[in-house]
């Protein structure tokens, strides 16, 4: 009796290793990914250049949690416009920008009349708010608060956890940082509000 034995392949998980790469897709391509993959979260730089982000960690998601409350419950309060967390995406294309995704956005209630946004949106936000994870680089996203600044973001804020600090972003101003503080008076775009930075420091 010949016994045979199949043969066994061990397979290993194939990895794409793009940490030196840069990858450039047009933004018809992008929507294509963004629709086939939507569980990435993607994002599209105004040089074309795509950007992978990991899913954020526990710490950095609970964060991001409570600045998106206290803008969602100002906003519930006072219903001057509509608060977008860090799923939601931009089409700035038509401004030479990118496809983006602030972690926080707030647009005036009146600028969203008629506008479709079942898919990216096609508006500037008037505030937004990126916050810094614990294995983010700070260039880049100062570059990202310089590009909402260029297309027209009235206020935008770049909360830095590890730094404890503030850098906050106005049209045609030099970027204010500050230090360790309590409350960023948000009120020159959304009247009457203060966001708290108890639970981020």
């Amino acid at each position: 009796m010949v016994t045979t034995t199949a043969n066994v392949v061990e397979t290993k998980p194939l990895l794409l290793d793009v940490s030196n790469t840069t990858l450039t897709v047009t933004p018809e391509q992008f929507g294509r990914l963004c629709v086939n993959n939507p569980d990435l979260r993607l994002e599209l730089t105004p040089d074309r250049e795509l950007i992978v982000m990991a899913p954020a960690g526990g710490e950095s998601s609970e964060k991001n949690g409570d600045l998106f409350l206290e803008v969602g419950i100002w906003n519930r309060q006072t219903n001057l416009g509509r608060v977008f967390d860090s799923s939601g995406g931009y089409d700035f294309t038509a401004l030479g920008g990118g496809q983006l995704s602030p972690d926080v956005s707030w647009i005036e209630k009146s600028r969203l009349e008629g506008v479709n946004i079942v898919g990216f949106i096609p508006v500037v936000p008037d505030f937004v708010i990126e916050l810094r994870s614990a294995t983010d680089n700070l260039k880049p996203l100062q570059k990202k608060m310089v590009e909402y600044q260029r297309l027209g973001v009235r206020l935008g804020l770049l909360v830095d956890p590890k730094n404890k600090q503030v850098e906050i972003y106005r049209p045609g101003q030099e970027a204010e940082i500050l230090e360790s503080p309590t409350e960023i008076d948000c009120g020159e775009v959304m009247p009457g509000f203060g966001l708290s930075m108890s639970r981020i420091f």
